[in-house]
């Protein structure tokens, strides 16, 4: 094409000219210290067990935990979000495991902080569906549903024995209504005042949860779908983000975050509070599988996911890739 005069004016394509210019002009700068460690600990085993689902994933033992803390202070990761996997001959239908002191959720808490003391920020799931026979999150009533208020009497006794055990902040995920008033209330009472709160303000009943049920050997049938949020809807999560913000949360999340990062744009332009958002276990399966495959390149992908979230407003991505992710970051 002839060109005639300065046509055309504008091009935008100076400022992609080198790799250097392109970093010099970026709008969005993923950082380590923007990651969050999501971690299993399975009680009763003295090898990692892999999780078939998630390749690279495992339910860690005590020994191995502590050594993945370690290696994420050391990648400059920020946060350990803590999932505890008991023995299933200790799940009940009250989920009483999960208020044990010695649960193993309430172990790996001190072990971590044990190993790591402040260079992490500890965090725990304040959840009772890892630790019911029926695998829901609450505990249920005479017809078989979960019953909301009797649930939030549970979530204040966990928070009270994660706080005892010494997280430095809990993250209750249930969905259950006043949940983040009821587990302030609680934390407040035992004097545990400086123990935050992530509120998982925004959780949808997705069905890219399927790994992580592999991932904690969960005992569900049926959904979650009268307590999590329906994909359809945002008007909703910005009534959630109200109520959870009111009640004192001190962080608020968005669950999932790739299929929902217009949610996550509307909650973090509304918020004076730090945004977190869960890369969650079908999205870390979905990458590693197409790449297996040979369909996409995975470190690239990895790292375009991560960008995207955070472009969409998140402060903090929880994501299995994290402390990868954070040693590939320091070496850009």
């Amino acid at each position: 094409m002839t060109s005639y005069g300065s046509f055309p004016g504008s091009r935008p394509r100076r400022l992609r000219t080198t790799p250097v210019m392109r970093r010099m002009v970026a709008e969005t700068r993923l950082h380590p210290a923007d990651l969050i460690l999501p971690a299993f600990v399975r009680e009763g085993v003295s090898e990692p067990v892999p999780i078939g689902a998630m390749p690279g994933v495992v339910q860690h033992t005590r020994d191995t935990l502590r050594k993945a803390a370690v290696e994420a202070v050391e990648a400059g990761v920020s946060g350990i979000m803590l999932f505890g996997v008991p023995e299933d001959a200790k799940k009940d239908a009250a989920g009483t495991a999960g208020t044990d002191p010695d649960g193993i959720l309430q172990v790996a808490i001190r072990d971590v902080r044990a190993e790591v003391g402040d260079d992490l920020v500890v965090m725990s799931d304040l959840c009772l569906d890892e630790y019911t026979d029926h695998g829901h999150c609450g505990v249920l009533d005479a017809e078989g549903r979960v019953d909301n208020d009797a649930t939030l009497e549970r979530y204040a006794e966990m928070a009270q024995v994660q706080a005892d055990a010494g997280v430095h902040v809990v993250g209750p995920s249930g969905m259950m209504d006043g949940q983040i008033g009821v587990v302030r209330d609680a934390l407040d009472t035992i004097g545990k005042e400086d123990v935050g709160i992530l509120a998982y303000t925004v959780k949808y009943a997705s069905a890219f949860y399927g790994p992580f049920r592999e991932a904690v050997g969960s005992s569900l049938q049926g959904d979650r779908k009268t307590y999590q949020q329906d994909a359809a809807n945002v008007r909703e999560s910005m009534r959630e983000l109200a109520l959870d913000l009111e009640e004192g949360a001190d962080m608020v999340m968005v669950k999932p975050a790739g299929p929902y990062l217009d949610v996550l744009a509307k909650v973090a332009d509304a918020v004076d509070v730090p945004v977190a958002a869960y890369q969650i276990s079908g999205e870390y399966a979905m990458i590693e599988a197409a790449a297996e495959k040979g369909w996409i390149e995975r470190d690239k992908a990895i790292l375009e996911s991560l960008t995207g979230i955070k472009r969409a407003g998140a402060q903090m991505i929880l994501t299995y890739w994290a402390t990868e992710a954070a040693q590939r970051l320091r070496r850009i």
